[in-house]
């Protein structure tokens, strides 16, 4: 049993749990984690190492053999309260390399930390990869560093490269005091931990690129204030091939969420160039810049109507072979033509699957790892060899819903107030004619983010209990550029919300949703538009859920004044009379529904006091409210059980309510 214990990390062996199908409720089975969370494949192509949700909260890394008949074994685990392995991929093809983090109380704050591991495929030999970690008062620094590349190909011994934070270290035994500080990059042998200084720390270098073959080509300089505070602008280096000086490539701004210039992601060595991500006709496209000192500049990919906003990369050196948008639906666009017919073929061959991703490769790419779902089908993760030409199903990401006959997600728009056309998602029961039935609007979070057509837990449950679902991507969600975005979810929170509204209005008016049986749930973001809705109107929605929701932006503002983004985050959300305009717990009186409140009082995205004083506003102003609280859980409730109650009570909640408005 492989057992790891440091700054208050204890990682062990935890044996899986879960009741029988034929025990299950909805809930149970709708809020079951995904069972399997991560797949990395060993660059022999011979074994698969595996992230699994075990019991509540708690994650296993399993390895497993690819031979017919061979059991995954677990080899290490975490408890999620707090810990968590967050992934873990193959170094060689008996050693993988992971990465850690928790929750700790430092100087009267709780901050989240991470730490790079290593072990062998037997759980054999765990070792910590990231650096001496300690700041000039002692205290553990947060940040553990992040891979960068893996330069192994196959067992001739490992190696990663990594950044590594270094801590200010002061030196009294001179003249002068000697200050060294900020982020570098080290050489690090995974076996004998021997390690080789790459880059010297630079203290305002925040991000290094390398060509996946362990040459940094890029770096970012983010500067800071006087206060130690982020500036909102990171300026990009690049360096010639075989050159150790450094040239400007971009500069990239900040703006209440906005970005404004060149973001590079990845450097191909073989093209000698850098992709990244800028805007073109006001939304986000995908561009190569040449790094041999010419900067010439290419339009790679563009759509006219949304933001190109991903990129495929495939093989140890995550090469870029295509890139991605979502219109009604996710398009993936192939610059390799052998590739591009490989996707064709595994559509055409999983034809009720129709997203498919490549997950991983072994080192000469004859192996892969895919993902497929859609709308109603969860997923399911392959092994494809390229050379026999066979698919071999892995393991399907959530096994709880096998037989459960899901909704279909159809995308839709509606008019909004002002006449502008708004997309959305509708999902209703499965059978369902789709009218006249209890219905939910449902806005995601971020607010810089967008739903997207796939499968969700969150409202395939609700259509299995007989709802309608739309999910919104109101003005203010990123990825229809920079217009549709306006200033972001909070500062034009009235047109964002007001959208949310015209979802519901939009279901009564269709005759979708039943008179009197509409409701609003939102987590996060969506939490906070579930609870300004009613401060909108009052009257649309017949109840309110909102998990882990901000319902005040000064109190959000103060959560982030002892951070370095401190600058950043004050301009997103912005200063003026819309900051108590829009926050719900400071307009409490204006809402006359039931409202259910839900919160993990270790929630660093938003802090579970928001809540609190959501909760202490609306019993003030003789608001009817429930506030639930589940300890040991941050943003995410990441905990099965917690999921399925969390489920169990908000359909409770929903229907009484509507039972009430009778």
């Amino acid at each position: 049993m492989a057992k790891y214990v440091h700054f208050g990390l204890a990682f062990a062996m935890l044996a899986a749990g879960h009741p029988t199908k034929a025990q299950e409720s909805a809930a149970q089975k709708f809020g079951a984690r995904e069972d399997v969370r991560q797949v990395s494949l060993s660059p022999d192509g011979k074994r698969v190492a595996m992230l699994r949700a075990t019991k509540g909260a708690s994650t296993a890394l399993f390895v497993a053999e690819l031979t017919a008949g061979a059991a995954p074994k677990p080899i290490l685990a975490s408890s999620g309260r707090p810990d968590q392995i967050d992934e873990c991929r193959w170094s060689t093809s008996t050693q993988l390399v992971c990465t850690i983090s928790t929750l700790m109380m430092q100087n009267g704050r709780r901050l989240g930390f991470s730490r790079v591991v290593t072990l062998n495929a037997d759980g054999s030999g765990l070792k910590e990869l990231s650096g001496e970690t300690r700041d000039a008062i002692g205290g553990a620094a947060q940040y553990g560093g992040d891979v960068l590349d893996f330069l192994a190909d196959g067992d001739q011994g490992g190696a990663v490269l990594m950044t590594r934070s270094y801590g200010t270290q002061q030196s009294t035994g001179t003249l002068l005091a000697a200050r060294l500080g900020g982020l570098g990059v080290e050489r690090i042998d995974t076996s004998t931990l021997r390690r080789q200084q790459i880059e010297k720390p630079n203290p305002d270098a925040s991000e290094y690129i390398s060509d996946g073959h362990g040459e940094i080509r890029v770096m970012g300089i983010t500067p800071t204030s006087n206060e130690g505070m982020l500036k909102s602008r990171t300026s990009y280096f690049y360096r010639k091939a075989g050159q150790r000086g450094w040239q400007p490539l971009s500069t990239l701004t900040y703006n209440g969420g906005l970005t404004a210039g060149f973001n590079p992601y990845v450097v191909d060595r073989a093209l000698n160039a850098v992709y990244g991500f800028d805007s073109h006709n006001g939304r986000k496209a995908l561009y190569r810049i040449a790094l041999d000192g010419s900067m010439k500049r290419e339009l790679v990919l563009e759509n006219p109507d949304v933001d190109v906003d991903a990129l495929i990369q495939v093989g140890r050196q995550r090469r870029v072979v295509g890139a991605s948008f979502a219109t009604d639906k996710r398009r993936a666009v192939f610059f390799d033509p052998e590739l591009q017919a490989l996707a064709s073929s595994l559509a055409r061959a999983l034809p009720n699957e129709t997203i498919v991703e490549f997950v991983d490769a072994s080192a000469d790419e004859q192996r892969l790892v895919l993902f497929a779902g859609s709308d109603v089908d969860p997923g399911r993760f392959y092994l494809f060899d390229r050379t026999s030409k066979k698919l071999t199903e892995i393991l399907p990401a959530r096994p709880q819903l096998s037989g459960v006959m899901l909704a279909p997600v159809k995308a839709i728009t509606f008019k909004a107030s002002d006449g502008t056309t708004i997309p959305g998602y509708l999902t209703v029961p499965p059978g369902s004619d789709g009218k006249n039935i209890p219905a939910i609007v449902m806005p995601h979070g971020g607010p810089e983010a967008r739903d997207e057509w796939g499968f969700d837990w969150l409202s395939q449950f609700f259509a299995n209990r007989g709802f309608a679902v739309l999910q919104p991507n109101f003005r203010g969600s990123s990825g229809y550029g920079t217009a549709w975005f306006q200033k972001n979810g909070f500062q034009s929170w009235r047109t964002a919300v007001g959208d949310v509204n015209d979802a519901g209005r939009y279901l009564l008016s269709s005759g979708i949703a039943a008179p009197g049986k509409i409701a609003i749930l939102g987590w996060s973001y969506g939490g906070y538009a579930a609870l300004q809705s009613a401060v909108l109107d009052p009257d649309l929605f017949k109840a309110i859920v909102a998990i882990a929701p901000v319902t005040d932006l000064e109190t959000l503002r103060t959560e982030r004044a002892a951070y370095v983004t401190y600058a950043i985050e004050d301009a997103r959300i912005g200063h003026g009379p819309h900051v108590r305009e829009g926050s719900p717990a400071q307009n409490a009186g204006r809402i006359k529904v039931p409202v259910l409140l839900i919160h993990g009082d270790q929630d660093q995205n938003v802090g579970v006091g928001e809540s609190r004083l959501m909760a202490s506003q609306l019993r003030a102003a003789g608001g009817k409210v429930d506030y639930i609280e589940y300890k040991g859980l941050t943003h995410q409730l990441d905990d099965a059980d917690v999921r399925a109650d969390v489920l169990d009570k908000s359909d409770t909640f929903i229907n009484s309510a509507f039972q009430a408005k009778r």
